[in-house]
């Protein structure tokens, strides 16, 4: 166990795994993740950003909600249906527009119905990706409803991401928000591209959380938190500073109201509060020196590009105060709440 100091300094991290939403909401959400350079942003709007065009259009809808005096690069992503153009894909890469593609099994998730059922329909896609070198990026469960939802993800890599990659070994794939010791081994075990981001919410939240002494709609997300067993292997992998794991947070903002439908919405708002919580995480596991691999410098090293000159602090002190929800001019969205004290706070 290492020593832990009471400042660190980072270079400036990156988001590889966001949803910004669009709108009014797009608007309260986003300087929220301005201590993050860049970000890797999900395409499941209504209707979702399936094109070149689309994904152009929302990427300026962004820049043009993004505060002044704030800095921030969205890095757009390409929603994968079976009737995807694969020109457009490559033409999108190719022109900067487009980072990667998501792949979202039909009804996967929030806004996944136009997500993918029958593989062998975009297996062309994805040969054209593998060519260029353009990441896949998957929301890794099946939907089968004979499927138990805390097996899902296992059962995705044996009936899915398995004949994927056999059918294109080249395809650089990133297993988002992975939520299982069964995604963590497989990604272990996997030399070649493959990675995988964590999210800062199923670093520290199991499946109790979310169901003992009644239901806490606010830390359901989708993937669902597993088993404690499979939260500190998240952690192990987080912290273990192997440059195939990194921060997704997937911090998806849903209004008070959406969440407590009687059928709420899934997904976890971590972005005001995403670094402190990781730097509680890192110094519980005495491993403080491997945050900035996780959160600053694996995700670049996956995607390509080079780390961010511009440095943040962290400094521990006090505790943080962060507030339990934001105002947007479509409801109250909740903040994460991680059920203990936060110490570490952004200076700059």
């Amino acid at each position: 166990m290492d020593r832990s100091p009471t400042q660190i300094t980072l270079r400036r991290p990156d988001d590889w795994h966001l949803h910004l939403r669009d709108g009014a909401m797009l608007a309260a959400v986003l300087p929220h993740s301005a201590h993050f350079a860049r970000a890797i942003v999900m395409p499941n709007l209504v209707p979702p950003v399936v094109t070149a065009a689309q994904a152009a259009a929302y990427r300026d809808r962004i820049l043009a909600a993004l505060p002044a005096g704030q800095s921030f690069t969205p890095l757009m992503t390409l929603y994968l249906t079976e009737e995807t153009d694969p020109d457009d894909v490559v033409q999108a890469h190719t022109d900067g527009i487009a980072t990667a593609v998501k792949l979202y099994p039909a009804g996967a998730t929030t806004n996944s119905a136009s997500g993918v059922r029958d593989f062998d329909k975009v297996r062309i896609v994805l040969e054209r990706m593998a060519d260029i070198g353009m990441p896949l990026c998957v929301h890794g469960e099946v939907t089968d409803p004979d499927i138990d939802i805390f097996d899902r993800e296992a059962v995705f890599i044996d009936r899915v991401l398995k004949p994927i990659r056999k059918w294109v070994p080249d395809l650089r794939i990133v297993m988002e928000h992975v939520t299982t010791q069964d995604a963590v081994d497989y990604v272990r075990d996997t030399h070649k591209n493959l990675a995988a981001t964590i999210t800062t919410h199923h670093l520290i939240i199991n499946r109790n959380h979310i169901l003992a002494g009644g239901i806490r709609p606010h830390y359901y997300c989708l993937p669902v938190a597993k088993r404690e067993t499979h939260r500190i292997a998240l952690v192990q992998a987080a912290v273990s500073g192997d440059k195939r794991f990194f921060l997704g947070t997937d911090s998806a903002p849903h209004t008070d109201a959406n969440k407590l439908l009687p059928c709420g919405c899934a997904g976890c708002f971590s972005a005001p509060n995403t670094l402190s919580c990781l730097a509680e995480v890192f110094e519980a596991a005495g491993k403080l020196k491997e945050l900035e691999a996780f959160v600053s410098l694996n995700g670049p090293r996956f995607y390509g590009l080079e780390p961010n000159e511009d440095k943040i602090t962290l400094t521990k002190g006090d505790a943080v105060s962060y507030p339990g929800h934001i105002d947007t001019d479509v409801g109250p969205v909740t903040v994460f709440d991680p059920g203990f004290a936060l110490h570490w706070r952004v200076d700059a």
